[in-house]
């Protein structure tokens, strides 16, 4: 059996048992035999709320967790940076404040319009400025927009804090806004929902055309430019690509950390450092990752929900000392 078949028959049965576990975690249980009633079209309150509530979330965080993952695989490829996360780039903090000005502002749009248009012009604007400053700086080089993009991201951050206390008022609570901001898959009609996956599979489509330039890259910028890739340019449209993947996991799952550096080792670890096989293995595991996540946000403090990105932190950070221990110790 080739590579991909076998990885495929393997994380197969992963993906369905989380989704499983997905549909069947919450306040109020589902058993199996619910769940497949549910499946059979059955019309009882509980299985048209397993349909209409339930299912369509989980399929949102399987999404949700898809695109953190590759777009950790398309960041730690282009910074040959296995700790590199997409927060570090401003991206992440760019859709928060676009998302946070359409939370707290009446701009008389429909609310799913807003809050994905203004997170992904946040995202493109955090990554432009990125791209500036490393320019304006005189370097172009993956080390200095890395640099770049840490102090972007922090400053990005108070701008946001600020935004919180000057745009709140007696009528908007910022309740929605930290809610949001600590992370949260937001249950989409059936319609968002094909949008959502329309849109994750133009992500996965733009990301597979940078695997080649990602493997040149991994050889180091003097051998990819021997072998043809104008580096510069490269590095400026990975970074956007990522950007806008991880804008539009940002606007329907809030800001959901470290799945995107967990997702990309586990997948590195499985099919190597080829990036045509890691992109898609890391988009599979991070949508196992947050579907797990959210189950347990879900469940784990009935009737209250978990923020999602407490729970990723919990799950991630002791993974990311691991790896910082592996790194210092190599």
């Amino acid at each position: 059996m080739s590579m991909p078949l076998r990885v495929a028959s393997r994380l197969l049965p992963l993906l369905i048992l989380a989704l499983a576990f997905g549909i069947a975690a919450g306040h109020d249980w589902a058993g199996p035999d619910r769940i497949l009633r549910a499946l059979g079209g059955a019309d009882d309150l509980r299985s048209r709320l397993l349909i209409a509530w339930r299912l369509p979330r989980v399929l949102a965080a399987a999404l949700v967790g898809g695109l953190l993952g590759l777009g950790g695989a398309i960041f730690q490829g282009v910074f040959r940076n296995p700790l590199a996360e997409p927060y570090l780039l401003g991206s992440a903090g760019g859709a928060a404040i676009g998302a946070t000005v359409a939370l707290l502002v009446p701009l008389g749009l429909p609310s799913a319009l807003a809050l994905g248009g203004f997170s992904f012009l946040g995202a493109w604007g955090a990554t432009l400025m990125v791209l500036a400053v490393a320019r304006g700086a005189g370097t172009r080089d993956a080390a200095g927009l890395l640099l770049a993009g840490v102090a972007v991201a922090a400053m990005l951050g108070a701008v946001r804090s600020f935004l919180m206390l000057a745009l709140s008022d007696e009528s908007v609570s910022l309740q929605v806004v930290l809610s949001w901001t600590l992370g949260g898959v937001q249950t989409p009609t059936w319609e968002g929902l094909a949008w959502l996956g329309g849109l994750s599979g133009l992500a996965l489509g733009a990301s597979l055309r940078l695997a080649h330039g990602l493997d040149l890259l991994g050889l180091g910028e003097d051998q990819a430019q021997a072998f043809g890739l104008d580096t510069a340019r490269f590095v400026a449209r990975a970074i956007l690509v990522g950007a806008l993947v991880v804008a539009l996991a940002v606007a329907y799952g809030g800001l959901v950390a470290f799945v995107g550096l967990t997702a990309p080792h586990l997948a590195r670890w499985w099919v190597g450092p080829r990036h045509r096989g890691l992109l898609p293995v890391s988009a599979a595991l991070g949508a196992l990752i947050v579907i797990m996540c959210d189950g347990l946000a879900r469940s784990a403090l009935p009737p209250a929900e978990i923020p999602l990105g407490l729970v990723t932190a919990a799950v991630g950070g002791p993974f990311f000392l691991f790896l910082l221990r592996r790194r210092m110790r190599a």
